[in-house]
């Protein structure tokens, strides 16, 4: 029994896709994103014609609508536009489109290929644009009944036509050709403006050539199965859809899908359980004595055991699933042994309850209770001997048998135990490394710790070094204030010498000044005197000559008086400034 299911989000939707049970184990449980079929949106009273009567699943109803694409499928999105835009030129001029010129969704799923491309060649990208987004609308399902009926009625108008073939959809506009695949397949991520399929992948979904889940696009029947149920049911895919219900999700590595092991054809448990292919039966191994749970392929109408399923799951998957993700797991193990009457399916029925209802309240974790389960898969292998021992309920075998069966289930525990001393190995090794790890890490934090505190040393030396050095400036300043203080005094006091120098200078000056005055007037005097002694000479000679003139009498009189009454004023004070003298 297979240990994975659905299909790979990551895979090119070019690529081959690998079949669910050889998706690899070691992820753990990938729940990404999930895709409904088309069937998921009609009612039970409008099955599809393409298909058998479709059953409900209750897991379906958390499903996504649209796969979202890898960057390959955004890269082909990109050439395909291109591609898009050399067939069908942009309109340059945006016009006002008439009534006529018009087309609805429900004239694309009536009327000829060939009217509608012709008209659509003619429409402009931003109302192509809207056409698929008024598409997009409906098949999100948020408007109602209305809108559900719109698209019922619109997906009988396509399946009911008969020229919809390969031949004539190769005529087809780009744009029509996603609708009319979107209305086929009530799949909204062939609308999406990020993922892109060739014509010809698109012309393959719609005849059901190719499978329609955007993720997986292998050609079908998958595989060339020649089973009734690849071959009758339009559209199947035994990769990566339910045999019962027809749909499909990215569910991986989990309890949710159940497979054959014979025919590699896959159904959902819930599926399984409500249409009763899950149900207590003869032994796969022995073919008689004690039944248990058996899983019955309606694709081959053979059956699987599922208690080592479940195991081998189990063993691989549970290490790597987070707490949710195991509380699910063990709700469908729950579910499926619920009715067993085997002991050994009783008993890991009644472990899943308890390890369910330890994890609600908090009693063990996620990992606690994966050790549980795995342990509980280890006793219940070390048991089975002592079943073979009972006879296996009355019915007696050949010691050999026994003795080959009890060397089986030895070797098989051994080998368990084996993978359990492995993995604690791994585990202790793993914890050791990350001790070593933490002591690595506190030696280099001691050491930061030490750098910081010689840094710190340092920084604090520095400051006070600082300091040292603020205060000596401060010592400075205060010596040159004074410094300062004592030259201004120095200067005041220069200047006090300078002023009493300077109007001592002026007083010497004037001193000089007026007695070099005097001895002038004294010289001017003496000039005068004698010019007088010379004139009054000259006059006495001239009154004994004859008669002397008044007037000349008078001024020698002014004369005389002149210069016997004293010293004559001067013309230049003190004070004034000297012609030849320059100021201080």
């Amino acid at each position: 029994m297979g240990t994975s299911s659905g299909s790979n989000i990551n895979q090119q939707p070019s690529s081959r896709m690998l079949p669910p049970r050889q998706q690899p184990r070691a992820g753990g449980l990938q729940t990404s994103l999930s895709l409904v079929s088309s069937d998921a949106r009609l009612s039970p009273e409008e099955p599809r014609s393409n298909s058998d009567h479709i059953h409900e699943s209750p897991t379906e109803s958390a499903s996504s609508r649209e796969t979202w694409p890898t960057a390959e499928a955004i890269m082909a999105k990109k050439m395909e536009n291109g591609k898009v835009e050399n067939d069908f030129p942009e309109q340059s001029v945006i016009r006002r489109l008439s009534s006529a010129d018009k087309i609805s969704l429900r004239d694309i799923a009536r009327e000829g290929v060939d009217i509608v491309c012709e008209k659509m060649n003619h429409l402009p990208d931003e109302f192509l644009e809207e056409l698929k987004n008024n598409l997009r609308a409906i098949l999100d399902g948020n408007g109602g009944s209305q809108q559900r009926e719109d698209f019922f009625i619109l997906q009988k108008l396509v399946q009911s036509r008969t020229d919809l073939t390969a031949k004539t959809l190769i005529r087809a506009h780009r744009v029509q050709l996603e609708i009319l695949v979107a209305i086929n397949t009530g799949i909204l991520a062939f609308l999406h403006p990020n993922i892109s399929l060739s014509q010809t992948s698109l012309i393959e979904v719609f005849v059901y050539k190719r499978c329609r889940n955007i993720a997986c696009q292998n050609q079908i029947p998958a595989d060339d199965c020649t089973c009734e149920i690849c071959t009758k049911r339009n559209g199947f895919c035994n990769l990566c859809m339910c045999v019962v219900c027809n749909k499909f999700d990215f569910e991986v590595n989990t309890c949710r899908w159940v497979g054959c092991d014979l025919c590699s054809h896959w159904t959902h448990t819930d599926c399984a359980i409500r249409d009763g292919l899950i149900s207590m039966g003869a032994s796969v191994k022995s073919g008689a004595g004690p039944t248990e749970m058996l899983f019955r392929c309606r694709a081959c109408n053979r059956t699987s055991e599922l208690l080592g399923w479940v195991k081998d799951v189990f063993q691989h998957c549970a290490p790597a699933w987070e707490r949710e993700a195991l509380m699910r797991e063990l709700d469908f193990v729950s579910r499926i042994f619920r009715g067993s009457e085997d002991p050994r399916g009783r008993k890991l029925y009644w472990k899943c309850e308890e390890l369910k209802e330890n994890i609600k309240n908090g009693v063990a974790d996620s990992t606690a209770a994966c050790r549980a389960i795995l342990m509980f898969f280890q006793e219940l292998e070390v048991d089975s001997p002592k079943s073979l021992e009972n006879g296996e309920g009355g019915r007696l075998i050949a010691p050999q048998e026994a003795c080959n069966r009890i060397a089986e289930v030895v070797q098989e525990a051994i080998r368990k135990m084996e993978m359990v001393a492995d993995e604690k190995m791994r585990m202790y090794k793993k914890a050791r490394m990350a001790v070593d790890a933490c002591d690595r890490e506190l030696q280099d934090k001691a050491r930061e710790v030490q750098e910081l505190k010689l840094e710190r040393q340092k920084k604090k030396q520095q400051v006070e070094e600082l300091e040292k050095i603020v205060r000596l400036k401060n010592a400075e300043a205060d010596m040159f204030q004074l410094k300062a203080n004592e030259a201004k005094r120095e200067a005041d006091r220069l200047q006090r010498i300078a002023l009493a120098k300077s109007d001592k200078s002026e007083e010497e000056y004037a001193s000089s000044y007026l007695k070099q005055r005097l001895s002038e007037a004294e010289a001017e005097k003496q000039y005068l005197f004698e010019k007088i002694k010379l004139q009054e000479s000259s006059r006495v000679s001239q009154n004994s000559g004859g008669s002397v003139d008044p007037s000349q009498m008078l001024m020698y009189s002014k004369m005389h008086d002149l210069l016997y009454s004293g010293a004559p004023k001067t013309d230049c004070l003190p004070n004034e400034r000297h012609p030849f003298r320059k100021n201080p």
